[in-house]
């Protein structure tokens, strides 16, 4: 099913964010901050890969109602437990927050359901899917005049991004680093774990295949934002 369906979910996965260094917890809220900068009053939001809910619950405050989707059901049932107590949507159609087990690559749901779709962390490339198919699946499900944030690592946070996940492999949370072939933005572990990263070039190259126009932000000097706008109708 995957690496974080298999390997890296549940407490495990937010064992790996209890122990990141003071650096990367300050992307980590960088990234939250600018996605609630980007959320309209009434939004409907879908965050791609929520994992145990990190995310997610924190968007929840602040959208009309938000979905999280992941490929594993031990991260959902953690995120299920976290989000207890949450109120019911004001549309009555259901929690304000709730997740779903669900490949980001393949989102069985209508076309033009959210306001706002996420995907933070690096995840369109962690996920080792397509990152076409995960933009073609975004666009797809995003409302006409909806937003789509993607989010990769800045290139001068590479030392603190290697520091974090050699942190990682020391408590056994991933598998050992193989140095071989980690470098120029790719992580590698003995146990199958490898993420790259998408820069601006690669970032632009995507979207210019689709005939789309990005604003490229980079946030806090540790994350490069990709961030569309759906067209509406006849625009």
């Amino acid at each position: 099913m995957g690496y974080y369906a298999d390997n890296l979910c549940g407490e495990r996965l937010k064992a790996c964010y209890a122990i990141a260094p003071p650096r990367v917890k300050q992307y980590l809220a960088a990234e939250i901050r600018f996605v609630l900068s980007r959320i309209l009053p009434g939004d409907e939001v879908l965050e791609l890969g929520c994992g145990y809910g990190r995310v997610t619950l924190e968007l929840a405050g602040s959208a009309a109602r938000t979905v999280g989707i992941d490929t594993s059901e031990e991260s959902l049932e953690l995120a299920r437990e976290l989000a207890r107590g949450l109120p019911v949507a004001r549309s009555g159609r259901g929690p304000v927050c709730e997740f779903l087990l669900m490949d980001a690559a393949d989102l069985r749901m209508p076309a033009d359901s959210f306001d706002l779709v996420v995907c933070v962390q690096n995840g369109i490339s962690a996920f080792g899917v397509d990152p076409g198919l995960l933009l073609d699946q975004a666009l797809r499900v995003t409302r006409p005049g909806g937003r789509i944030l993607l989010s990769s690592y800045a290139e001068e946070f590479w030392p603190h991004r290697l520091d974090w996940f050699e942190e990682q492999a020391r408590t056994g949370l991933l598998g050992e680093i193989d140095y071989r072939r980690t470098g120029d933005g790719v992580i590698a572990c003995g146990d199958g774990f490898r993420a790259g990263t998408l820069d601006e070039k690669a970032f632009s190259e995507l979207c210019a295949r689709r005939s789309l126009n990005p604003e490229l932000v980079e946030v806090d000097r540790s994350s490069l934002f990709c961030c569309l706008t759906v067209k509406e109708s006849g625009s």
